[in-house]
């Protein structure tokens, strides 16, 4: 494994971290470009009653911020979970180079699980796409997340 992208998979893991501690659905996103981290984010649907405060969201805003404009042209996003298909497309939109995925969906995943946005040709930009990148860390998160909330749901 390249330990260049598992560093910043470590980044984003970070992001997801800090959902956890909030009691927010562990998934974090960074942004890189030229090596640099330029936008970071983490879900925050319940803390900012909002359905599009999506980790992938965060970032994707941070970084246009940083870059001055929406095109992410020769950017990566290294997600823990896969993107769903509002943040694909916002993926797709912002022209993001590739996007480095932690661990599948099969849920509501669209870049390869339920859909693949990233890669359909139909669109006006092609991602590439990683998978598997510190992936038992990036599932690990979200069991014990899960885990944790069954446990107060029945508690109460």
């Amino acid at each position: 494994m390249n330990i260049y992208k598992e560093s910043l998979m470590e980044e984003a893991l970070k992001e997801a971290e800090k959902a956890f501690s909030i009691g927010e659905v562990p998934i974090g996103a960074i942004i890189e470009k030229d090596g640099n981290i330029i936008g970071r984010g983490y879900n925050r649907t319940e803390s900012m009653k909002d359905p599009t405060s999506h980790a992938e969201i965060i970032a994707i805003k941070e970084a246009a911020a940083n870059l001055g404009g929406w095109r992410l042209l020769d950017c990566n996003m290294y997600v823990t979970m896969e993107p769903c298909s509002m943040c694909a497309g916002a993926i797709v939109l912002s022209r993001i180079k590739k996007v480095y995925i932690g661990t599948m969906d099969k849920k509501t995943g669209a870049c390869g699980s339920l859909m693949n946005i990233l890669q359909d040709d139909r669109l006006n930009h092609y991602v590439e796409i990683e998978t598997g990148i510190k992936q038992k860390q990036c599932e690990e998160i979200m069991k014990t997340f899960f885990k944790k909330l069954r446990k107060k749901k029945s508690e109460e």
